[in-house]
């Protein structure tokens, strides 16, 4: 079974949380948008009330093709569920996410939920958080300045073969965030402690979010070439 269709697998599974008078959160990347199409198409099946509230501009525009009922967070500060992807996971339920760049976005609403839903392919899980590049979203003021700070604090750490890359957009210029922030992506190979590192750079002057979300995701959705497995946080 491909990637793809584990990820279709999962996002469908997670179906079942789409009913009358709850209020859901949509991440943002291929995963999410599985789960988004499928949403629609129950919500109109069975004549729902859901309410959707986006992460990036790109779900929204997806959301509000296919006539969901969406609100923005301001309007709608609580939520039951956020479903979204992740670009790793770990044992612990431990996630890097913002490898499509929302992860400010999709941290204030995944915080903002109940309960969080990870649907994922099982390629996206490992032992060991690290293997995928991790994203730092910083203000574009001062960017040189915090990614100094940033190799400072990864050397005190440990991380000594760390490499550090300004994300770029298609055209090759500084890729911009939807809340006007810039992108560092870190490829440290192996994290080995996840909470420290995520508290010291969250403390930094400069950085407005890192994508690590630790203690957040409560639930797993997992599609693997034998179904889909539905794990919960201990």
């Amino acid at each position: 079974m491909s990637a793809e269709t584990q990820k279709k697998a999962a996002a469908e599974f997670a179906l079942k949380v789409v009913e009358n008078d709850v209020k859901i959160g949509l991440g943002t990347g291929s995963t999410a948008n599985f789960f988004i199409t499928a949403a629609a198409e129950k919500v109109k099946r069975e004549k729902l009330n859901t309410v959707f509230v986006p992460t990036s501009a790109a779900s929204y525009a997806l959301a509000q093709k296919h006539g969901l009922n969406l609100k923005n967070i301001e309007d709608v500060p609580f939520l039951d569920f956020t479903v979204d992807g992740a670009d790793e996971i770990d044992p612990q339920f431990r996630m890097i996410k913002g490898g499509g760049g929302a992860l400010h976005r999709e941290k204030i609403v995944a915080s903002s939920s109940r309960f969080v839903i990870c649907i994922c392919d099982d390629s996206k899980r490992v032992e060991t958080l690290g293997k995928f590049p991790l994203p730092v979203e910083v203000s574009k003021f001062g960017v040189n300045p915090t990614a100094w700070k940033i190799e400072r604090a990864l050397q005190h750490l440990g991380y000594t073969e760390a490499k550090m890359r300004l994300r770029a957009n298609a055209e090759g210029k500084p890729f911009v965030t939807e809340s006007g922030n810039a992108i560092i992506d870190l490829a440290l190979g192996k994290i080995t402690d996840a909470e420290r590192l995520e508290g010291i750079l969250n403390n930094m002057p400069g950085v407005i979010e890192v994508g690590l979300f630790i203690g957040i995701c409560g639930i797993v959705m997992l599609g693997t070439d034998k179904g889909v497995e539905e794990l919960t946080r201990k």
